[in-house]
């Protein structure tokens, strides 16, 4: 007896994916996939899907998607959350994608109010194209760019884009959670439900901030990287609600 067949999962397709062992991308997809099933949205969404290691999540989400260039995911999820706002708009951005190059994309359509949600995969480096440091790299973090450490005096801080959004009126929700224990990820999907809601419930602008292993480019097994992620990542960038204001809508 084939297990898919008893727990249909109609949005996320199955085929084997690109993504390195370890990655927490193919998570998200899985969580998103049984959200918009448990919740009747899969029918009318649609994914922006960005530059960098999620560039080919068409290949394994089955609802309608549009490529974003790098760093424009939020201008092209305002476009159709504008032209179609009956529609279900999801962003799907990176680290370097959202908070780097996307920066401006990032912050006004947040400052706007825009009324769709951000997923936001914070791995603290860029994935795709070999392990550069990244904004929300950490200090001392070795990057092929920052062979030493990320240094305060050279590179600047680590970026907390997440933080800055959620003080802006016009974010309704945001929240970081991360995928690094069964516990963590359970709370992940909790997460993003919420900001689901927010956006069917026509509140506002909603983001999930979720910190996820990359074990290729931090050069270390899937059970360091989890640890990486508790005893290191979530000190810089605390997991919890940054902001709620669905109550004052």
């Amino acid at each position: 007896m084939k297990l898919k067949n008893e727990w249909p999962i109609y949005y996320k397709k199955d085929v084997v994916t690109h993504y390195c062992p370890g990655c927490g991308h193919g998570i998200v997809h899985r969580i998103i996939a049984e959200l918009l099933e448990e919740m009747d949205l899969g029918k009318r969404t649609i994914g922006v899907n960005p530059a960098g290691c999620a560039v080919l999540a068409y290949n394994y989400l089955d609802f309608d998607m549009i490529e974003a260039a790098h760093g424009r995911g939020t201008a092209i999820a305002t476009g159709i959350k504008r032209a179609r706002p009956d529609l279900f708009v999801l962003s799907y951005q990176g680290d370097g994608d959202l908070s780097a190059i996307g920066t401006a994309e990032t912050i006004h359509s947040a400052n706007r109010g825009e009324k769709f949600t951000v997923i936001f995969i914070n791995n603290a480096v860029y994935g795709m194209t070999g392990g550069q440091m990244a904004p929300t790299s950490v200090l001392e973090q070795q990057t092929t760019t920052s062979p030493l450490g990320r240094s305060p005096d050279v590179d600047g801080y680590p970026l907390h884009i997440t933080d800055i959004v959620a003080e802006f009126k016009g974010v309704v929700y945001a929240e970081r959670v991360s995928l690094s224990s069964p516990k963590n990820i359970r709370r992940t999907k909790k997460a993003i439900k919420i900001a689901f809601e927010t956006q069917v419930d026509n509140l506002g602008y909603s983001i999930i901030e979720v910190l996820s292993p990359c074990p290729t480019n931090w050069k270390m097994n899937t059970l360091d990287s989890c640890k990486w992620i508790d005893n290191v990542l979530a000190s810089e960038f605390p997991l919890g609600v940054l902001t709620d204001k669905r109550e004052t809508k």
